[in-house]
C-alpha cells in the first residue's frame, strides 16, 4: 500500500511568526563565578510570567573553554554583568546540542529592557 503525503497547510492567521520588535538583549557580558569573571557572548531574552508576577529571563551563553570548565567543575549559579548594569543572578542549566550552556534567572533582567506605558482604567 502506497502511503500519500498531503501538504500540510496553516490555518489562515496561525502560522508562527517571529516579533516585529527586537526583544532580549545579545552581545558581550561578564560572567562571575565565585572570585573569577570570565567575558562571555550571552543570547537573552525574557517575559512577565502573570502566574507569580515576576520577570522570566532565558537564553544561552556561548560556549567557551572557561564556562566549559566551571559548568563541568559544578558550577549551578553564577552573576551575569551586562555593561554598566548591575549583576543579576542566573542558573546554570544544561548544555544545548551545540554545547552551549543554558542559563535562566528571575527577576531584574542584566540587560535594560524597553519602557512600557500601561493604561489602567479609572
Amino acid at each position: 500500500m502506497k502511503t500519500v503525503r498531503r501538504r500540510r497547510r496553516h490555518p489562515r492567521g496561525m502560522a508562527w511568526l517571529p516579533p516585529e520588535e527586537e526583544s532580549g538583549y545579545d552581545g558581550p557580558a561578564v560572567l562571575h563565578l565565585g572570585d573569577r569573571a570570565f567575558g562571555v557572548t550571552v543570547h537573552l531574552d525574557g517575559h512577565l510570567e502573570p502566574l507569580d508576577g515576576r520577570y522570566h529571563w532565558y537564553g544561552r551563553i556561548e560556549r567557551s573553554a572557561d564556562v566549559v570548565a566551571a559548568k563541568d567543575g559544578g558550577a549551578t549559579t553564577a552573576h551575569l554583568v551586562v555593561a554598566d548594569r548591575p549583576p543579576a543572578t542566573l542558573r546554570l542549566a544544561e548544555y544545548d546540542p551545540w554545547g552551549h550552556v543554558q542559563v535562566s534567572g528571575t527577576g531584574a533582567p542584566p540587560y535594560p529592557l524597553a519602557a512600557v506605558e500601561v493604561d489602567v482604567p479609572v
